[in-house]
């Protein structure tokens, strides 16, 4: 246990104001020397703008409130004030240049030099010091930032915060996508640096996570501070989630049982061909079969080839993809996706912001991008029932928007998947497959999901679903599918499934 001594940061009755929105309220916040202090709420609660408040990113002139700074007060008009000030944040999507080195990213801007020339021997030596602060001895400062993982990427993104002498560090969605082996050593750097002092502002919607790193908890919702900042031996995960949500969620998984019918999905010797490397597999002639009543579950560690599978499916590598795939006992041939979509199969893609939604565009034209045919006529768009569908689904999955007009980049993540779940269900699919539903969604939502996936096989439909969140596929699958390595491995029935012998078998030890 701590000691919470010394208060490095707090914020006072901090007021945000957007056009006909209030995003923050009289939010209080106060964070000690040597803390991990969990921020939390449901996306658009405004964790965001609060800390975009603390870092300058929102100058001082555009708020209200007080920030201190080790008990003096500070008013930043931009983020290098911030920086000078000893502020740092590390967000989700990572702020570093691929073609250059370690030592270069780390050091940008303040390149050592004699004269005009770079002093390569000061700048890779300084960055063995930040680098050795981390403990981290297996990154070279000479390394290409391309060429290290997510994770490591993600350290240099702390060292480069650490040359900055930042003393408060905000690390947003630190572990989004990160390996569980990259989560652990992401985790022994920060307890590193709470030995050595450093205040961190964790915000992240894994609740396990918080339970495991945080020292104490802030809830915000709605723009305001719920309750007291707590310990977190003090709160239950479920009073975490009450106070973020406003209501008790009676259960994160409802999973309800219906009764199995036929066969919908079957799939033989499904191979995907390595991209890059010729004669290798991403996917080494994968069997299994889907029915309708049912969701099944597939899980497997990072690379395990299991979007691949999926994709492969959904005819998005049909010149990689071999084997055999039946729908109802038919055979069928499916070369792109809109094929796949005319079979009945929607897919609901992990990457909702790269493949799933069309940023520049509005909610209309999002829920409607994979069915214009079901809403034209020789090619003239009937806008009255486009629009009339997309009120429907904003209505029945409970999207949190200010009109279907409104540009989809400008929702928060939640309900930006619920436009990509919005934009499947138009299709009306048979099977509908779904990797990564819930990544990077508040609690709240995450749980509508699940309830909107029961619903669906309620209804009849085929739903698989990828996950890399142990707990949810267990929670929610009647039966999984496990890969290692390209290949499926094991199918588990729901009885059967405990996590550690869905880990045995997902990490080869079986």
């Amino acid at each position: 246990m701590i000691e919470l001594s010394e208060v490095m940061l707090e914020m006072k009755d901090i007021i945000k104001d957007f056009p006909g929105v209030r995003a923050l309220d009289h939010v209080n916040l106060k964070a000690y020397k040597g803390e991990v202090l969990a921020l939390v709420g449901e996306n658009g609660a405004g964790k965001s703008t609060l800390m975009k408040v603390l870092s300058g990113v929102h100058p001082a002139s555009t708020h209200e409130g007080e920030i201190y700074i080790k008990g003096e007060r500070k008013k930043f008009a931009n983020t290098k004030e911030a920086e000078s000030a000893g502020v740092a944040i590390i967000h989700q999507e990572l702020n570093l240049i691929p073609g250059m080195s370690v030592a270069e990213n780390i050091f940008l801007d303040r390149q050592y030099t004699n004269g005009p020339s770079i002093n390569w021997g000061k700048l890779y030596n300084e960055t063995e010091k930040v680098l050795a602060r981390l403990n981290i001895y297996d990154i070279e400062p000479t390394d290409l930032i391309k060429d290290l993982t997510v994770g490591k990427q993600q350290m240099i993104e702390i060292a480069k915060a650490l040359s900055l002498n930042a003393e408060i560090l905000v690390l947003d969605e630190p572990t989004s996508a990160l390996t569980d082996s990259e989560v652990d050593e992401l985790f022994r750097v920060i307890n590193e640096l709470k030995e050595q002092g450093v205040c961190m502002v964790f915000i992240s919607h894994k609740m396990e996570e918080i339970e495991q790193i945080a020292d104490r908890v802030a809830v915000l919702r709605d723009g305001k501070s719920i309750g007291d900042i707590t310990k977190i031996e003090d709160i239950t995960l479920d009073g975490i989630i009450t106070r973020m949500v406003g209501d008790e969620v009676d259960e994160m998984f409802p999973k309800e049982k219906f009764e199995r019918g036929e066969k919908t999905l079957e799939v033989r010797d499904l191979e995907v061909d390595h991209p890059l490397r010729e004669g290798e597999k991403k996917v080494k002639g994968v069997s299994f079969e889907a029915y309708k009543g049912e969701i099944l579950g597939i899980a497997g560690l990072m690379g395990s080839g299991r979007t691949e599978l999926v994709s492969g499916i959904f005819g998005a590598y049909p010149d990689d993809t071999h084997g055999e795939v039946y729908i109802r006992g038919d055979k069928v041939e499916i070369n792109s996706p809109e094929e796949a979509v005319e079979h009945g199969i929607g897919l609901i893609p992990e990457d909702r912001k790269e493949i799933g939604l069309l940023l520049t565009r509005n909610v209309v034209d999002n829920v409607s991008a994979a069915s214009l045919s079901k809403f034209s006529t020789m090619g003239v768009m009937n806008e009255q029932e486009e629009r009339k569908n997309t009120r429907e689904y904003v209505d029945q999955l409970s999207i949190k928007t200010p009109s279907i007009d409104a540009n989809v980049a400008t929702l928060s993540g939640g309900n930006q998947q619920k436009v990509v779940i919005g934009k499947w269900l138009t299709t009306d699919p048979d099977i509908l497959i779904l990797d990564e539903p819930t990544r990077g969604i508040d609690v709240g939502a995450k749980v509508e999901i699940h309830r909107l996936m029961n619903k669906l096989v309620e209804q009849g439909v085929t739903v698989i679903m990828i996950s890399s969140e142990l707990p949810e596929v267990l929670g929610m699958s009647d039966r999984v599918l496990v890969m290692c390595e390209g290949e499926a491995v094991a199918t588990l029935d729901r009885a059967e499934a405990t996590k550690e012998k869905v880990m045995e078998y997902a990490s080869g030890n079986f």
